[in-house]
């Protein structure tokens, strides 16, 4: 299941953007009023739940400075990646989110409508940065 957020435009540099990325503490400055839970479980590493959700654990699986930030679940049950895609625009930067994930069509079904609020979620608070 393929899923993308709208490309939105921060304030932020593509540098100043990728460095707010790649530390996890800082997403718990992006994530929707629904958050349940947020918890840094490891240096790359964090937790959180939404209200009606499960708890996910999502881990910093790979960067290419400056450009990308390819978060993964830690979780073999709900296997998936979400990349965020910084792009610069002048003194600002541009970014957009793609989540791949990997789930059966009855849990694709399930899953589909919250994931892509979260995702927009995600999205708008980075443009709001």
């Amino acid at each position: 299941m393929n899923l993308e957020s709208p490309k939105v435009t921060t304030s932020k540099s593509q540098q100043e953007l990728y460095n707010f990325l790649t530390k996890v503490e800082n997403y718990e400055q992006l994530m929707p009023e629904s958050i349940e839970k947020f918890k840094v479980t490891a240096p790359d590493t964090f937790l959180f739940s939404l209200k009606g959700m499960p708890e996910i654990e999502l881990a910093i699986k790979e960067t290419a400075e400056p450009d990308l930030v390819v978060l993964g679940s830690t979780s073999d049950k709900f296997n998936f990646a979400l990349n965020i895609i910084i792009e610069a625009n002048g003194d600002k930067s541009e970014a957009q989110l793609l989540f791949d994930g990997k789930f059966n069509a009855m849990m694709a079904m399930m899953v589909k409508s919250p994931l892509k609020k979260f995702i927009t979620a995600l999205s708008e608070s980075i443009a709001k940065l």
